[in-house]
């Protein structure tokens, strides 16, 4: 079993989690609040990864070799590894940056960007055929865009006595954000959440969050008529979509730097070495899957309804979001001397995985249907940023740095 370690927050975990220009203010209280959570996998195999040496000639990494990249390009990229900094859509891939440059899928290149771009740790959200930025003006909008061209086509606002709001989900009918109240002496103190309707901007309803809650490393999701989120705080906490109401919140002790995932009724959390299902109507534990001795459970996903895991050991899971029961379990990352992936997308029959570290890290892809390791991708760059993934189902985009290459399926 591999060995595991634990220290304090590394910078650029707990940057990426701050983002939004709130960084360094973060840095102490996250730092302070890590325990086993805050785990670097050794690797456990050689230097490189498995079929890192030569790309294949063309297609999708044939005999495990690493897949030749159909274009490789310089971005200006500002990232902190969250998942939400890279999207492909509109026949476009778009990473975080100022300036904000959506890249051609097909060929790398640059068909728009905006000068302000998105603040820098800010997550990009789409909804209903529009992208939702946080602006890099930090004026106290928040705009949306036609992803296609680039042309903002929304706009919404709190009003003077709230700044910096940030978008942290979306669905069809509003845009959730939350932003801090502002003092007379200009101070904050407090925040608050709001949803504004994505129709007209405006204000649908705004709640103040309890004192001591932090406006910093929010994950958010809207499922239905619930919008879960997390915060560097350790709550977890479900409200209402049409009223804003509060429905339930917790406390997770050892929660995974706040991310989870949701299917359908449930919200699933990792905890340590449990992996926990709650459901979102009342809080009440679903199921729980133990990880193995002396692992804990990284970040979850739930990709065309199967959900896929990893933990310490590097080991990667399948399992059923609805019960907990496992599909497959695969040590093939392990085996390789791989990094534990962090981030999951689905291209045809591939699972494409991304770690944080690079020297043995990068993104795998895995058969999906079998957790079988078919290739593993490294730029070789030794870039200290996270890997993030992206597809559109005809190539999987992965972005290092400053570097966005585009892999085939």
């Amino acid at each position: 079993m591999a060995k595991t370690t634990v220290g304090g927050a590394s910078r650029r975990r707990v940057l990426r989690l701050a983002g939004g220009g709130l960084a360094l203010a973060a840095l102490g209280a996250g730092a302070a609040g890590c325990r086993e959570d805050d785990v670097d996998e050794p690797a456990a195999g050689g230097d490189k990864p498995a079929g890192s040496k030569e790309p294949s000639a063309g297609g999708g990494g044939e005999d495990g070799k690493a897949p030749k990249a159909l274009w490789s390009q310089s971005v200006p990229a500002e990232t902190y590894g969250d998942n939400d900094e890279l999207v492909s859509v509109a026949g476009m891939v778009i990473a975080s940056g100022s300036p904000l440059s959506a890249r051609d899928a097909a060929t790398g290149k640059e068909r728009w960007s905006l000068p302000d771009g998105a603040a820098p740790g800010a997550p990009l959200l789409l909804g209903d055929g529009t992208l939702y930025l946080a602006s890099g003006k930090y004026d106290g909008t928040v705009s949306g865009y036609d992803p296609a061209t680039g042309k903002e086509t929304w706009q919404g606002r709190l009003g003077k006595e709230y700044r910096q709001p940030r978008p942290i989900a979306v669905d069809a009918r509003q845009v959730y954000v939350v932003a801090e109240i502002l003092e007379k002496d200009n101070s904050s103190h407090t925040n608050l959440i709001a949803a504004l309707d994505a129709g007209s901007g405006k204000i649908v309803w705004s709640e103040q969050r309890d004192l001591g809650t932090e406006q910093n490393g929010i994950h958010a999701a809207v499922q239905g008529r619930h919008l879960v989120y997390t915060d560097f705080k350790k709550n977890l906490t479900v409200r209402d979509t049409s009223t804003g109401r509060q429905v339930w919140t917790q406390k997770t002790d050892k929660t995974n730097y706040g991310f989870f995932t949701v299917h359908e009724e449930l919200v699933i959390v990792p905890q340590g070495e449990r992996l926990q299902a709650f459901t979102l109507a009342d809080g009440a534990r679903k199921w729980s899957v133990k990880a193995g001795h002396l692992t804990v459970f990284k970040e979850p996903a739930v990709v065309d309804g199967v959900l896929y895991i990893a933990d310490t050991a590097r080991t990667v899971r399948a399992l059923d979001p609805a019960t907990g029961k496992e599909i497959w379990q695969s040590k093939a990352l392990a085996e390789a001397g791989f990094q534990v992936p962090r981030q999951y997308v689905k291209a045809g029959k591939l699972l494409c995985a991304a770690t944080d570290l690079d020297k043995d890290g990068g993104v795998a892809a895995l058969d999906a249907a079998t957790g079988e390791l078919r290739w593993t991708f490294n730029d070789g760059t030794g870039d200290h940023h996270s890997w993030l993934v992206a597809t559109d189902g005809k190539r999987v985009f992965a972005l290092h740095g400053k570097k966005l290459h585009a892999l085939p399926v």
